[in-house]
């Protein structure tokens, strides 16, 4: 061992989170008492990594040496009664009985108690084959556990590689405002991560690296796009049209179909007068060009949201001017780590200090999980339901960091200022959004665009702005879900016929009446708006719907549909939920909502309750035969 081998661990235990070392000690019985000597210290309020005393540091130091020396010491059995004060010990709170159970399964310290992995002896060649349509987090994710199970599969994919969104988004500053260490698998978790908030090609390559660990690229159909699908009675099955590319339309069979395809998949173009006729590059930030040329050019960016708040600030550099033409300010937070590369400390204990990065992982799930979900309900007032104290404490928070950052810009501070309540709207991150605003050569427009010149954009004042360069920056037809793919259920029942357009309902967000042996993920509803992780839900929906193919492959049966009474109770305590969320406040405009007015994308569940519903799943709320 050289000198460096010997000093190196010495030095990465002192940078590490001590309180988490602790944590991953007593895990595995090691930490020969000091998790209570430590308590006190872990639990004050808003500790730091500094709280813990120099003397119980230097016992915390050769405790991790002596438990690196034995590293297949197991972990303590789910039933120890000391797991419940190590979960306290790491979050720094009491943390309710009922969270128990889904923290320490998806943070991997646990294995999961209510889920059969592997079925595949008992089902045997019997299994159906099912069609998954789209290679991105969802489709990926569903794979995974369709092959614990035994159930063959196949993916198409219409791009030429995988990723979805990750694959779509390109746009300069591309990156997700969710921690890195939750925005992954509980069965792939990443030591990693370069970056507390990783950036799309990190995110890509994470993506591939987990297509690769789990075989599936055998199963990929790159450059293959569905174009259509439609049940077969008779045969009790899907009948799914495939365009290569090649102009030549191929139909192929499946058993089952699951759409991962979402509803962040097709751009939202704004119906702008003469945007046609715009003589320079127009780009959506989903469609980015790989030859598009920004340098020493006039930007315009229509739109303030999540991906304008990440590509205004990277283009303002290197552009000679950019104008920001924005319809209403956003709410932003601030999270100290999200331009931060991972500490040396933490990298270091991620990969080598065996379940620290499962603590890590736990303790970002409290934290950033159902914790502001009293924000987002808002209660009884004298004039009827209004924002709840924990919303009007967040206004405070957030209107005091933005009038911080623009304390010597009364002008911008007035244009930046939100007038509804915190969450009612998607919240991004500050990517330096407020720093962009001040620049020399950046301009807020806070009026409408009227319509586009070939050579510029005119606002509602009649004012132009000459422009070399648009990027729309208007989300997606969220609303819209599957509007893309005909998809024909039972009797021929189109499904935008059955969602009416732009108003999508579905049991669980995952089961559609009518359309038998067909399962939707990131369907309707089940956007999260408050907290916790996207790829959470996923693993929530394909657990499910790899239980539920599992449950209809064991009984023989060959057809499966939720029953309509079980959906239509569902959508009916889910939207009456709903009409107590912020989103539904009066005046308030989203693109969570469809054109009546109902919230059709987000979620009202608190992530304990959405777990829970999809922990199991239950043959009697299905129709089989």
């Amino acid at each position: 061992m050289t000198i460096i081998d010997q000093v190196l661990p010495h030095r990465q235990i002192d940078l590490a989170d001590p309180f988490l070392l602790i944590a991953s000690l007593a895990s595995r019985g090691a930490d020969k008492g000091l998790l209570d000597e430590a308590m006190p210290y872990a639990l004050r309020a808003n500790r730091t990594r500094d709280d813990l005393p120099a003397h119980l540091c230097g016992v915390l130091h050769l405790r991790v040496l002596e438990h690196m020396a034995q590293p297949d010491v197991p972990p303590l059995l789910p039933a120890d009664p000391k797991w419940r004060r190590i979960i306290d010990f790491a979050t720094g709170v009491a943390v309710p009985d009922e969270y128990v159970d889904m923290l320490m399964e998806e943070s991997a310290l646990w294995p999961r108690r209510h889920y059969q992995p592997d079925l595949s002896p008992a089902i045997g060649n019997g299994a159906p084959h099912v069609a998954i349509i789209g290679a991105g987090l969802s489709g990926i994710g569903v794979a995974v556990y369709l092959k614990k199970a035994g159930i063959p599969f196949t993916i198409y994919e219409k791009n030429e590689g995988p990723g979805g969104t990750w694959y779509d988004n390109r746009y300069p500053g591309c990156g997700v405002d969710t921690s890195s260490h939750i925005y992954s698998y509980s069965f792939a978790l990443n030591p990693q991560w370069k970056r507390y908030f990783s950036k799309q090609p990190e995110l890509l390559t994470y993506i591939e690296d987990c297509i690769d660990r789990f075989d599936l690229r055998p199963h990929i159909r790159f450059g293959s796009a569905v174009s259509a699908a439609s049940y077969d009675a008779a045969r009790r099955g899907w009948r799914l049209t495939i365009d290569s590319g090649s102009g030549k339309m191929v139909d192929e069979d499946a058993d089952i179909v699951v759409s991962a395809l979402g509803q962040l998949n097709v751009p939202s173009l704004p119906d702008i007068k003469g945007l046609d006729s715009f003589a320079g590059d127009v780009a959506h930030t989903a469609r980015w060009p790989s030859d598009l040329a920004v340098e020493n050019k006039r930007i315009a960016i229509i739109g303030s949201g999540a991906s304008a708040v990440q590509a205004g600030p990277t283009l303002a550099p290197s552009v000679s001017k950019l104008t920001v033409f924005q319809r209403s300010p956003q709410w932003l937070s601030s999270r100290p780590l999200y331009h931060q590369p991972v500490k040396e400390g933490d990298g270091w204990a991620y990969a080598n200090v065996p379940d620290y990065l499962k603590w890590y992982r736990l303790t970002l799930f409290w934290q950033f999980g159902d914790r502001l979900y009293p924000a987002l309900m808002m209660e009884a007032g004298p004039n009827g339901l209004r924002p709840s104290p924990q919303n009007d404490g967040l206004r405070e928070l957030f209107t005091a960091y933005i009038k911080d950052k623009l304390a010597d810009r009364p002008d911008l501070l007035e244009k930046s200022l939100p007038d509804y309540p915190p969450m009612a709207k998607r919240i991004p991150i500050d990517f330096g959004w407020y720093e962009m605003l001040k620049r020399d050569n950046v301009e807020l427009v806070d009026e409408g665009v009227s319509h586009i010149e070939p050579d510029a954009v005119v606002t509602t004042s009649g004012t132009r702005h000459p422009v070399d360069v648009i990027v729309l920056a208007t989300g997606f037809k969220a609303t819209r879900m599957l509007h893309n793919v005909p998809i024909s259920g039972r009797d021929g029942l189109d499904l935008q016929t059955a969602w009416a357009g732009d108003d999508p309902h579905a049991y669980l967000g995952l089961t559609v009446p009518g359309f038998p042996n067909f399962f939707v993920m990131y369907g309707p509803n089940t956007n999260l708006g408050h907290g916790g992780s996207v790829i959470f839900q996923i693993e929530c929906q394909a657990r499910y719907i790899a239980s539920a193919i599992s449950h209809l492959a064991l009984s023989k049966s060959r057809e499966i549909e939720v029953r309509r009474e079980v959906c239509d109770a569902y959508n009916g305590e889910l939207d009456a939920l709903l009409t107590r969320t912020v989103w539904s406040a009066p005046g308030v405009n989203n693109w969570f909502k469809n054109s009546r007015g109902r919230i059709a994308t987000n979620s009202p569940w608190r992530l304990v309750d959405y777990w829970q519903r999809t922990r199991r799943f239950d043959p009697a709320d299905y129709k089989m035969a």
